[in-house]
């Protein structure tokens, strides 16, 4: 594999809201859980280790890791989560995973493969994340299909596989209660497997207009990746440089990294990318960070942002988000 794998900090708040669920204090873990901010990458080795203190707790629950994965809200996966929120179709939100799945594990993993008798989410078998993270990947990806979709009975999969051996026989039957279909251990790979009608189920909440800003927010936080291609490294750190000093633009950022404004686009291009996207996206991603810092003022956030006075960032604000600065303000406030 290129780098490690990982999870995001927002993804480990599955775990806090499961020990809230049953009353489990483990004061220890907990801090160790708060500890990590959503926007935080966390190592898989330490994600698996969280995991494991915590089904300690209830060694009585024989498939305890499926009821943290049955805690899955949007926000436990940012972004895409609310991405997939705006998505119209069922189609639309696997393939909105797939392009995007590099922000929640740091690598493009999932395999989607459609014919006219099923479709199949897969992940190779070198991919695993042990028994404990994998069954609280699967049970989140089908319990969020399930909130999405109301509990419709064609979400129910047809199979689901894992490369992990069969735990207890009681164990397998909680997995088989939980998915509603036949469950496999020791697979070559694991998989979860739909009727191809789902394909066409639609999502409750399709927004397209919400989905092209998350779609430009998604793609701004793939530039940010620590991982991402020299070419978007050095781009990105530019852009982060210049738009304080209110002098970004594509001609100014071509200058900064000794091209020339037609090669820049053109790299553009070949990624499927625009300079008012990027833009956008970056100050979209930015103003949400700045915003949930009480010590900085609106004004001081839209310089930060590249904007030449605060009524120019409301109404950009307004555009991406349909409020104001000040009302988002509050609500981040409210929930901290």
């Amino acid at each position: 594999m290129a780098t490690p794998l990982r999870v995001t900090g927002a993804w480990i708040q599955l775990l806090t809201d499961w020990l809230d669920a049953r009353q489990l204090p483990a004061p220890e873990l907990r801090l160790l859980l708060d500890s990590r901010a959503p926007a935080d990458l966390v190592p898989m080795p330490l994600w698996q280790s969280m995991l494991a203190r915590a089904i300690a707790l209830q060694p009585d629950e024989p498939a305890a890791a499926l009821q943290i994965g049955a805690q899955i809200q949007p926000r436990h996966i940012g972004v895409l989560g609310y991405l997939l929120l705006a998505c119209s179709t069922l189609a639309e939100g696997m393939a909105a995973y797939q392009r995007y799945e590099r922000l929640f594990y740091g690598e493009d993993l999932v395999q989607l493969r459609i014919d006219s008798q099923a479709v199949t989410l897969q992940w190779p078998a070198e991919a695993s994340t042990g028994e404990l993270a994998d069954s609280v990947a699967i049970a989140a990806l089908l319990s969020l299909l399930r909130r999405l979709l109301s509990g419709a009975p064609a979400t129910a999969p047809q199979q689901v596989c894992f490369v992990f051996a069969a735990p207890a026989p009681s164990a397998v039957a909680c997995y088989e209660a939980f998915f509603a279909c036949p469950v496999r251990f020791s697979a070559a790979c694991t998989q979860v497997v739909f009727a191809p009608e789902v394909l066409a189920l639609p999502l409750p909440r399709g927004d397209a207009g919400g989905r092209e800003l998350l779609d430009r927010q998604a793609q701004a936080l793939m530039l940010a990746q620590p991982d991402a291609d020299p070419f978007a490294r050095r781009l990105q750190q530019c852009m982060l440089r210049l738009l304080p000093e209110g002098t970004l633009s594509l001609a100014r950022v071509a200058a900064e990294l000794h091209t020339s404004t037609r090669t820049l686009q053109r790299q553009l291009d070949t990624r499927g990318q625009s300079w008012r996207q990027l833009l956008d996206g970056l100050r979209q991603q930015l103003a949400q960070q700045y915003l949930a810092d009480p010590g900085l003022l609106l004004t001081d956030i839209a310089l930060l942002l590249g904007f030449s006075e605060q009524s120019v960032f409301n109404r950009a604000f307004r555009r991406w988000y349909g409020d104001t600065p000040a009302r988002t303000r509050r609500k981040l406030l409210l929930k901290a």
